[in-house]
């Protein structure tokens, strides 16, 4: 008999295997935890991007953490210079004279920098919107382009001026972006869905990539396959025709009772004919039993023979021919359709070539001839293989610092993104809740009965306001730590690696809203703060100050015809200009949707009492928490 819950596995898992797999991850815990040095720690670097100088004698590493840029000579890797940049560095663009690198420095009011390449000095600084991420330059050097994740926007920069001359709005998290089409067209993959989730009306959901041109700046969408979510990487082959990117596609209408065979979340390459404006497939990561948790960054090889993809869940280096990639066999077999079982339900032999890599926590990567560095953000480390090698060949790290000495808390973080903590590792934490937050999505777990679906919250706060779910049936963040890990990974975790997530997710601090002028609250927020705690709105009653939560559960008219209650645990408002949709089952796009047209808060007339200039105040204002 196959059984689904207990560790929930198939028949094709037995207890045995689950003992042996459980001591050889305890194993491995107890070597992590030598690590661990106190709850502070030192210092990390955090490498998030990679660049590398077109005569490949010089490397560039983008270290969030630290707030540095790190120069490398290559191919020994010696530290030539690392030069102190504002907020975190998450990208870099190297101009086509080589002279200059652009970084993306994240901030509530970010910058990009315009940095000598040799002498590491800062020429210019250019003030962006929120979160800068992704810079491109054109080829003839002139322009640039920066997503601004939280701004939902992308900057338009004119590098000779040294000035900002456009935001263009994109879709959801703007997160990654390149040229096409001779920089005529700029590609941008949008992070997140955003859709409202009404179960009853619910059309397509998933994530987009927005292709703009670049004189006009018209935009357009290109969508995504519905479930698409968790877009991290974007790349342009050499035939200037094709696109790629990474992201996971989940399975969110079914029930989320078993995860082998991806039948929760599965990892992909989208491929977009550029002219077209169209996803032309859906290439799957993974194989039918072992999953490629989190794509995160994904180039190619100058002649396109090959594309690489760092897997940031299983620290791995994915490669493929590129011929093969866009070719009838992997469209026909490599496709997943979801909803079906298994989820590959044709699944031949896979093409991807599997490459361990030395360090943890793979993000972006850049391939020059024939080596590919790829960036170990956990590792503080610069993994390199060479693509050219025989067959056994293994990849090496250049080490941008001293090796890391874990705290506790950043321990607790590379297992919260860790897919091989997964049973057949299809996901990790960071599926569900990428940086702690959420992937905009409904699911129907099984924790509270079957046929209602829930949105998913966002885990900032949570080990400080109790209880967890919407229906609290978790007591705590502590105990849905631990029911995650064996309802939603399927497997069972030494206690000491839930301690550590717990301690993660304790020190997250919520990111300071774009509705914000000059981190304070604009004149229209201030007008809804006053409203908001108002005796005749009191908004503050249920949701009161600094957490904005009674941690109670009420009844206020939202349950929906397949809810089994009708009191819901009252969530947190801190950051909720970016948990979209709302509501416990995500039926209200917009914050301004959800008190004007669901009068949330706002019955017995209270409604009424606003006329729509004091409702956008009041909008405004929870839009700032």
């Amino acid at each position: 008999m196959i059984r689904f819950r207990v560790g929930e596995m198939s028949a094709a898992h037995p207890p045995w295997l689950s003992a042996v797999c459980f001591a050889i991850a305890f194993s491995q815990a107890a070597s992590l935890i030598a690590e661990v040095v106190s709850d502070e720690g030192p210092g990390f670097l955090g490498p998030m991007a990679v660049a590398v100088s077109d005569d490949e004698q010089t490397l560039f590493a983008a270290c969030a953490d630290a707030g540095q840029v790190v120069f490398l000579r290559l191919p020994a890797g010696r530290i030539v210079r690392r030069v102190d940049v504002p907020g975190r560095p998450t990208g870099l663009a190297i101009g086509a004279d080589q002279a200059r690198i652009l970084v993306s420095c994240a901030a509530p009011q970010s910058s990009v920098l315009l940095v000598n390449a040799c002498s590491g000095k800062v020429h210019e600084s250019i003030p962006v919107g929120h979160t800068a991420m992704s810079p491109v330059i054109s080829g003839d050097g002139r322009w640039a382009y920066v997503c601004n994740r939280f701004s939902n926007n992308v900057s338009v920069l004119d590098l000779e001026a040294g000035t900002e001359t456009a935001r263009v709005a994109v879709a959801r998290e703007p997160i990654a972006a390149t040229l096409a089409m001779g920089g005529r067209l700029l590609l941008v993959a949008n992070h997140l869905p955003n859709a409202s989730l009404d179960t009853e009306d619910m059309g397509y959901v998933g994530a987009v990539v927005t292709m703009m041109d670049t004189q006009t700046h018209e935009t357009r969408r290109i969508e995504l396959a519905h479930g698409s979510h968790s877009a991290r990487g974007l790349h342009v082959l050499a035939d200037g025709r094709h696109a790629l990117v990474t992201h996971l596609l989940a399975n969110f209408e079914q029930t989320p009772f078993r995860v082998d065979m991806g039948w929760i979340n599965v990892n992909v390459v989208s491929v977009i004919d550029v002219l077209e404006g169209k996803v032309l497939g859906t290439i799957g990561l993974d194989a039918m039993d072992h999953g490629a948790a989190n794509p995160w960054g994904i180039a190619s090889t100058a002649d396109g023979a090959s594309v690489c993809v760092a897997i940031a869940g299983t620290h791995e280096l994915s490669v493929i021919d590129g011929a093969e990639l866009l070719g009838e066999f992997a469209r026909r077999t490599m496709q997943p359709m979801m909803g079906a079982w298994p989820i590959y339900v044709s699944l031949g032999e896979s093409l991807w070539r599997r490459q361990p890599l030395p360090g943890i926590g793979p993000r972006a990567l850049a391939v020059a001839g024939t080596k590919v560095y790829v960036a170990e953000y956990f590792s503080d480390s610069v993994a390199v293989f060479d693509l050219a090698a025989t067959d056994g060949a293994t990849a090496h790290s250049l080490a941008l610092g001293p090796k890391p000495a874990w705290s506790r808390e950043r321990w607790g973080e590379m297992l919260f993104h860790d897919g091989t903590r997964c049973f057949q590792h299809w996901q990790s934490c960071a599926s569900c809740h990428p940086d702690a937050r959420m992937d905009a999505l409904n699911w129907d777990l099984l924790n509270d009965g079957l046929g209602n679906f829930k949105s998913t919250k966002s885990l900032l706060l949570a080990h400080r306001t109790p209880p967890s779910m919407a229906r609290g049936v978790r007591a705590t963040a502590e105990v849905a730590v631990r029911a995650g890990f064996v309802h939603i990974l399927f497997d069972e975790r030494p206690e000491e690696e839930a301690a550590a997530v717990d301690a993660y997710l304790r020190a997250l601090r919520p990111v300071p809203s774009p509705q914000l002028v000059d981190g304070r609250l604009s004149p229209a927020a201030e007008r809804g703060r006053r409203l908001f705690h108002s005796n005749t709105i009191a908004c503050h009653t249920c949701h009161p100050a600094p957490l904005y939560t009674d941690m109670k559960m009420h009844n206020v008219g939202t349950r929906n015809i397949r809810d089994l209650v009708d009191r819901f645990d009252t969530p947190s408002l801190v950051e909720v200009w970016r948990t979209a949709p709302y509501l416990h089952d995500g039926r209200y796009l917009t914050v301004r949707g959800l008190l004007g047209d669901g009068e949330h808060g706002l019955s017995g007339g209270r409604r009424q009492k606003l006329t729509d200039e004091e409702l956008d105040d009041l909008t405004a204002f929870v839009l700032s928490l």
